[in-house]
């Protein structure tokens, strides 16, 4: 009797494109694309913010400090995930306003979610790695401050028309020159850290704007672009307002001490303050006008010509 060959075969699997993937269930697909979905968390940061939301019948907390735990467990726990969280500051009438200006019912958890995301988009956040609230918080409501103030500069400097001489767009020529006042200081303070603070009074606040930088041996300074714009902002209404502003910097470079330098806004232009100028700015109080004890390794220096071009004065 003839024997047949035997006509079945092993299907082998088709590897010229890896192995076959397995779909994830619906269930682990949601857990994969809560990692790939950013988290606000909007925070109250002082008691008298916290104080202000507890007249909301749906508001849950009565403690601060309890508060502030549970916030700070919630991002731990939203980190662990893997998900990429910000804090925003929290600030109940900007809540009110929201609530009232969009016909929304303030006394509800998803308006208060809502407006954390507005905020988000909009406001100043600070990126949550681990680091503790008590480190946080300062360095949230610094950056809230810095938008307000920029926010506020760019307001006033929007608002002063045009000049009655040549035309030109007064807040736009105050910030072209402030910002050519800004780069000719920074390449004539020569290399090292440097920390720029400038100040100017205004109708209703004295505004402030403060920018580090660092410059090598060779090379431009390097800055953040946002800070250098800030910076620029406050400096230009002084400019456009002629207020009596002031710009100090404090270098530092290695095995030396210290050097403050300072100079005052006159016309357009930053004239340089002497050496004894220099040491009652800075060993003066503020508020109260009394001496302060000069820092030990610091010393105070007159300002130095920063060679920019003449102004040109706008009406």
């Amino acid at each position: 009797m003839a024997q047949h060959e035997n006509t079945k075969r092993t299907i082998k699997p088709d590897t010229r494109h890896g192995p076959k993937r397995r779909t994830p269930h619906g269930t682990t697909l949601r857990r994969l694309l809560r990692r790939e979905a950013p988290s606000t968390v909007g925070l109250l940061a002082d008691e008298q913010d916290f104080e202000a939301m507890r007249r909301y019948r749906t508001f849950p907390f009565d403690d601060h400090t309890a508060y502030l735990h549970q916030v700070e467990t919630l991002l731990k726990s939203l980190t662990a995930q893997g998900i990429h969280t910000t804090v925003a500051l929290f600030d109940p009438e900007e809540y009110a306003e929201f609530c009232a200006e969009s016909g929304l019912d303030a006394d509800t958890g998803a308006c208060r979610s809502r407006f954390t995301a507005e905020i988000a988009a909009a406001g100043a956040t600070v990126t949550y790695t681990g680091q503790r609230l008590t480190d946080l918080i300062p360095l949230l409501v610094s950056r809230a401050v810095r938008q307000a103030t920029w926010e506020y500069a760019t307001l006033l400097l929007a608002d002063l028309g045009a000049c009655a001489d040549c035309g030109q767009d007064i807040g736009r020529a105050a910030f072209d020159r402030a910002s050519h006042l800004l780069t000719r200081l920074l390449e004539t303070a020569g290399p090292g850290t440097h920390h720029l603070v400038c100040s100017t009074p205004t109708e209703n606040d004295q505004l402030l704007a403060v920018l580090n930088t660092h410059r090598d041996a060779t090379g431009p300074a390097h800055l953040d672009a946002s800070e250098g714009a800030e910076f620029a902002s406050v400096l230009a209404v002084a400019i456009a307002l002629e207020t009596p502003g002031g710009v100090v910097l404090r270098t530092s470079t290695p095995d030396t001490p210290d050097r403050v330098h300072g100079w005052r806004l006159a016309y357009g232009a930053l004239a340089p303050l002497t050496a004894g100028e220099v040491f009652n700015a800075y060993c003066t109080d503020a508020d109260t006008g009394e001496p302060v004890s000069p820092e030990s390794g610091v010393e105070y220096c007159a300002g130095f010509d920063i060679g920019a071009d003449p102004a040109e004065p706008h009406r």
